[in-house]
Formats: C-alpha cells, sequence, structure tokens
C-alpha cells in the first residue's frame, strides 16, 4: 500500500507540476546562532547545504553563513565533524562518500554573520572591489531560496545574541531586490520560535513564504546525540529533509512545494508551520503547482533573442 500510495504521489506530481521560467538557481542558507549549545542550529544549515548541492546548485551559487564552527569546537566529540542525527552516518562537514558533494564553503563565518552584511548581501550593496564569492550576484530571472535558523521572537531573529533583524527589514530588503531586478521567485523558509511572524510584513510579489511555528510558538528540536551532549537537528527542519531526501531524488522530480507544505504535521513538529502564498502571482494555485526542484534544484539557463 505505501509503495501503490508513493507511486500515485509522483503520478499526480507529474499531472500538476508548472515549472517556472528561470534560467538560474541561488541558495542563501543561513544560521544566526553561536555557541555549542545551539550546535543544532548549524546543522540545519549544513542539511540544507547537502540538499541544495545534492540537487545540483554549485557553490558558486550558494552563500553559506555560519557564526560559530562547531566542528572545531573543543567541546565536540567528534572533531572536524557535525552530524544531524544520533546514527552519525552522515558528516555534514565532508561527506567524503558523497560523489559531487564532498566538503563545505563557508562564506560568511563568525562575526562576518550579521545584520548589516545579510541585508547588503541581499541588495547587493559593497564596494567596487568587494569579491564576487561573497556576492549574491542574481539577476530577473533567477530563482532564490533563502532559509533561515537561529533564535527569534514576534517579528525578529536575533543574530548572534547581539542585534536582531526584523520582519520589516526583511520586507524592505526584498522589497530593494524586486526594483533591483535581483529575483524570478523567492522561496523564504525560517526555522525558529514564532516563525510564522518573520513574514507577515512582506509585500513584494513572487514570494513564498513559510516557517516553522505561529504567534506564540516555540520551534523545538527533533533529538538529542547522548554523545555529542546537545540536540542535533529541530523538528521542523528534520521532517523537511526527509520529505526531500525522500521524495526528491533528483532535478528531473515533480514534487510540487505544495506537496511539500502538505507534508507538515504539527503532531510530529509540534507547532503549527505556516504558509503565506498571496504575493505569489497567481496566488496559492499556481505556488503550489512549483517544482520543489525550481527552488532546491539547478537551473542553467540562457535567453536568445
Amino acid at each position: 500500500m505505501r509503495f501503490i500510495s508513493l507511486a500515485l504521489l509522483l503520478v499526480s506530481s507529474y499531472l500538476v507540476a508548472a515549472t517556472s521560467t528561470h534560467t538560474s538557481n541561488w541558495a542563501v542558507l543561513v544560521s544566526t546562532s553561536r555557541f555549542w549549545f545551539n550546535y543544532r542550529h548549524l546543522a540545519n544549515v549544513l542539511s540544507l547545504y547537502r540538499t541544495v548541492k545534492r540537487l545540483g546548485i554549485p557553490d558558486s551559487q550558494i552563500i553559506l553563513m555560519l557564526p560559530d564552527d562547531m566542528a572545531c569546537n573543543p567541546r565536540n566529540t567528534f572533531p572536524g565533524a557535525v552530524f544531524n542525527d544520533k546514527s552519525r552516518n552522515l558528516d555534514l562537514y565532508d561527506d567524503k562518500e558523497a560523489e559531487g558533494i564532498g566538503g563545505i564553503e563557508v562564506d560568511y563565518r563568525g562575526h562576518e554573520v550579521t545584520v548589516e552584511n545579510f541585508i547588503r548581501l541581499l541588495t547587493d550593496r559593497w564596494p567596487a572591489d568587494y569579491p564576487r564569492s561573497k556576492r549574491l550576484m542574481t539577476d530577473e530571472r533567477s530563482n532564490i531560496l533563502i532559509y533561515m535558523t537561529g533564535h527569534g521572537g514576534n517579528e525578529f531573529l536575533k543574530f548572534q545574541d547581539a542585534e536582531e533583524i526584523s520582519s520589516f527589514d526583511l520586507a524592505d530588503a526584498f522589497e530593494q531586490m524586486w526594483e533591483k531586478k535581483r529575483y524570478n521567485e523567492l522561496l523564504f523558509m525560517i526555522d525558529t520560535c514564532q516563525a510564522n511572524t518573520m513574514y507577515g510584513a512582506f509585500y513584494t510579489p513572487n514570494i513564498v513564504a513559510t516557517g516553522s511555528s505561529a504567534l506564540h510558538q516555540s520551534s523545538y528540536s527533533h533529538h538529542a546525540d547522548q554523545d555529542v551532549g546537545v540536540a542535533v537537528i529541530d523538528r521542523w527542519t528534520y521532517y523537511n529533509l526527509e520529505f526531500l531526501e525522500t521524495l526528491v531524488t533528483s532535478t528531473s522530480s515533480n514534487v510540487t512545494i505544495g506537496e511539500l507544505f502538505d507534508s507538515y504535521d504539527p503532531v510530529k513538529v509540534h507547532s503549527d508551520a505556516g504558509i503565506r502564498y498571496d504575493l505569489f502571482k497567481g496566488g496559492e494555485p499556481e505556488a503550489r503547482k512549483r517544482r520543489v526542484v525550481d527552488f532546491f534544484g539547478n537551473v542553467q539557463g540562457v535567453e536568445v533573442d
């Protein structure tokens, strides 16, 4: 019965999926927490990093922001490694057995992970000599995945316990991106307490937003590794990854983001995940038809006049 259900899902995906008219894919993956007890936030980001690389987005089109290096933390029982599961079958820092994935390339680390640098990254407000490798070199035909995780509250997300970015800061940055023709379609994902309050202020076209928890709700960790000594991944991110790793196995997948969002189970997540469709052209019906790989996979195309 399980295989029949899976087959039906794949067939229905093929029938309803709508292809985005974009020519490139970019991912911005951000952990905003430092310190050892926030190990899971680093693992959240590295897990998504591995997924988008598996689906073909190259490091040159991934911006990775990590405030702390848990792999080299003196408390780490497994030096040089980071895991997202207590089985420890997959080293997120360097999966040597995964062809084409390998190690990680960090673009912003430590004290470089600031609100100012994040907004400059989105809006491309840099000096002329700023390295291209640390810039988001997108255009009006680029689809962008933005994933953020850390500690937050009602309409704010903390950066390293030193400063905050608000939902209004994000909204204005996305508006600048739209006016400067820096994206075609944008998927915003956030895993933090009261996550859904972070996209209520958005007002710019062609954005789909989703978060792990509603107003006044916490976002919970999934499980801890007793040998590591801390939680190793958050629940909402864990179940997103379970879906992506199980059902989206190649760039030819027709599984839709609507099906991804439908998989969110409050019983498993322990909070009410939210989705916002109204900013997308065509609203919910069109947004739900977009394929997962339109944001998590890689398209390299050119326009010919």
